[in-house]
């Protein structure tokens, strides 16, 4: 069976969808959850500081990015895939105009999520035990 650029990109999609199903029944269950648990595990599997992506990171960075308000179309994701095997994209499947935009980086997006999970980590644990420590200021 041979896979189009763009089949693979849909089928990345569909079970990042499903990945996000799960994800928010855990949440609703567990409040809180995917901001102390999931996002800094997923954002360290996406290895977000690589600037092109490996093919073993676009599944992590596809989830990562469902996390925030827009989940990635399939012309971004056939994009990535195309920049991680180091093709570029092909003539036979140019990108749609309405999704150019949107598109301008995959890491941009993404980091921003990731971003917001290292917030959340950072403010969730304990920054040391000595009590002249900065990090202590705000605790009294």
């Amino acid at each position: 069976m041979n896979l189009s650029t763009e089949q693979l990109a849909e089928l990345l999609a569909g079970i990042a969808r499903s990945q996000q199903a799960i994800i928010d029944a855990i949440e609703s269950e567990n409040g809180g959850w995917r901001n102390t648990h999931l996002l800094p595990k997923l954002n360290t599997a996406a290895n977000m500081r690589l600037a092109t992506p490996r093919l073993l990171d676009i599944p992590s960075r596809i989830l990562l990015r469902s996390q925030g308000r827009v989940a990635m179309d399939v012309a971004t994701i056939s994009r990535a895939l195309a920049e991680a095997t180091g093709g570029a994209t092909s003539a036979t499947n140019p990108p749609s105009a309405a999704s150019i935009p949107q598109a301008a980086s995959l890491a941009a997006p993404v980091a921003a999520v990731a971003g917001v999970a290292a917030v959340a980590a950072t403010e969730s644990s304990p920054v040391g035990s000595d009590s002249n420590d900065l990090g202590n200021f705000f605790d009294s």
